[in-house]
């Protein structure tokens, strides 16, 4: 067994084409790490691999480099084909092979995972993809049906066999590797190796060079870590509940893949906050400004993928919060290392659904440290930090020079409308510090007299049209309207939106099929799924308060019954 650690090349040892090489720079990677570094020159000779990452370090790489290497794009067959045991994994990984092939013209990538149309996968085949990125399941299915042509592969890769073993894939992993060419190389990656994996390995794999990677994994003292348990869907309202309470400077948001970080950077900047995306589709040019700006502090918030944050480097990060916790340990470490840098504290906030405890335990195990959970602050709380921030804003402006046209206006409160000069001082405090202003005497509150035509409470004819389509969509067959979203009996404090879904009674429907798929492709734990009411030709259903955008864009497009949910909010 070969110890990578050993191993310290650059990339331009490793013979990769100067191309690939030179893109990995423009994106900020340095060196290789242990595991490229140890797997990629074998690979490139064709060679098979058996990579024991422990710590996963930059296993996604170690594989995709080498096989871009040898990409043929003028055979628009399948030339590389990757097994992963998530759907969320298969993603993150077709995305670094488009991040990481930037520039190489043509190449089409395509995930085949259960869940999403199998129609739209047999006509993105039949147009011709050069790497397939799949969990077992679904591609068993394709090859047993015989609607791709997978003569041509060359490379197959299976990451994190552990836990597609786990998971019980790996008798489906033993078939497909079966119904593959036997001259080509393949790349197994695991964590551990149990005796399965082993003898998958044994059967399937010519003579694998074995590489072992362990790297020292420490996190500076300086870097307070929690946790919180996520719910569903309001993971965005947990992170704007974090930003208004914590003293924050820079931010970085870590997601999982490109989609979310624009999703999370969009919903930011509509809660007021200064915002950006930083993902592997930018140009180097708009990359480098989006930095700067954070350095500078144009940005206050940056919302990044692993692959795109490679080589940033700002001393002003204060905080970095995992909105999805990685499947890589290793990426954890390099993710909250940007902050309590230079002796500066800094503090990461990691966020953890239910079904993701064991991904946390791995995290705890490799830095051989705690991670405490977090409770998020209240709105009370929220508030109470805002005054306390307000105050002492008002203390600073009192050792100023009085203004004279701020004076003259405060009077002329106080003479025209008779209003106490600790009414026009709560007023203006309401205003500056986005509290609600104490209630008054409605005496001497003054009367606002609408021009004539501007009634308020007669709508305009364009604007009842609207407001009757509105009532119509929001109506069941009935003619009752949609209601409100119920608390959840077991966690009343998670708030709760209605949404109607497009399949109903008539296309045979039932409970279990709807929770099935919001759970599967929303990433949405069952027990936050609320009451769903079947009608004959639509249903509702409650769910967490605070969707993404992105998440509610695809949930639009899954299919139930041969249906698409084209799901929407209710009001």
């Amino acid at each position: 067994m070969q110890d990578a650690t050993a191993l310290a090349p650059g990339f331009h040892d490793l013979g990769l084409p100067t191309s690939l090489v030179n893109n990995l720079t423009k994106q900020g990677y340095r060196e290789p790490t242990a595991i490229q570094a140890g797997t990629i020159p074998p690979l490139l000779k064709g060679r098979d691999v058996v990579g024991i990452a422990q710590t996963g370090t930059g296993k996604t790489a170690a594989f995709a480099l080498p096989i871009l290497a040898d990409i043929d794009i003028a055979l628009a067959k399948p030339q590389a084909l990757i097994l992963c045991p998530t759907r969320e994994l298969s993603m993150q990984v077709a995305e670094a092979f488009e991040t990481y092939a930037k520039g190489l013209s043509g190449l089409r990538v395509l995930t085949v995972c259960g869940g999403a149309d199998m129609r739209n996968q047999l006509r993105v085949l039949k147009q011709g993809v050069h790497i397939v990125v799949a969990t077992p399941g679904r591609l068993l299915d394709h090859l047993n049906r015989g609607t791709a042509d997978f003569s041509r592969i060359a490379t197959v890769v299976l990451d994190e066999a552990d836990e597609m073993l786990r998971m019980g894939f790996i008798d489906d992993v033993d078939t497909i590797l079966a119904k593959t060419p036997k001259e080509r190389r393949v790349a197994l990656f695991s964590a551990t190796m149990p005796p399965r994996i082993r003898q998958i390995a044994s059967k399937h794999l010519n003579d694998p060079i074995e590489i072992a990677a362990s790297q020292a994994s420490s996190i500076s003292d300086n870097i307070e870590q929690h946790y919180w348990l996520a719910k569903g869907a309001s993971k965005i309202e947990a992170l704007k509940r974090i930003l208004a309470y914590e003293d924050t400077d820079g931010v970085i948001v870590f997601t999982r893949t490109r989609d979310s970080t624009s999703g999370v950077a969009e919903q930011l900047c509509q809660a007021g906050y200064k915002a950006a995306a930083l993902n592997g589709d930018m140009d180097q040019k708009l990359r480098v400004r989006t930095v700067e700006q954070l350095k500078s502090g144009g940005l206050n918030i940056v919302v990044a993928t692993d692959v795109a944050a490679r080589g940033l480097d700002v001393d002003r990060i204060t905080h970095v919060i995992n909105h999805d916790i990685p499947f890589d340990e290793e990426a954890y470490v390099h993710r909250i290392g940007r902050t309590g840098r230079a002796g500066r504290t800094g503090k990461a906030i990691l966020f953890v659904t239910p079904r993701e405890k064991r991904l946390l335990r791995n995290i705890e195990r490799l830095t051989k440290k705690p991670i405490a959970e977090f409770t998020l602050p209240s709105e009370r709380a929220i508030a109470k930090r805002k005054l306390k921030a307000f105050a002492a804003t008002v203390e600073q402006q009192l050792t100023q020079p009085p203004t004279d046209d701020i004076a003259e206006l405060i009077d002329d409160l106080h003479a025209n409308g008779a209003v106490d000069y600790r009414d026009i001082a709560i007023a203006l405090a309401a205003l500056n510090a986005g509290t609600r202003a104490v209630k008054r005497d409605k005496k001497s509150v003054p009367k606002v007299t609408l021009p004539a035509n501007e009634d308020a409470s007669t709508p305009s004819p364009k604007a009842k049209e609207k407001r009757a389509s509105k009532d119509r969509n929001n109506q069941s067959t009935d003619g009752r309207k949609l209601g409100q979203a119920t608390p959840l009996k077991d966690h009343p404090d998670v708030p709760m939106e209605r949404f109607r879904i497009e399949v109903g009674r008539k296309h045979g429907v039932e409970p279990r099929e709807i929770v099935g798929a919001v759970a599967n492709e929303a990433g949405i734990e069952g027990e936050f799924i609320g009451i769903i009411n079947i009608q004959e030709s639509f249903s509702t259903i409650d769910l967490p308060e605070g969707m993404p955008k992105p998440i509610l864009k695809h949930l639009k497009k899954t299919r139930v019954k041969g249906v698409n949910l084209g799901m929407s909010r209710v009001g």
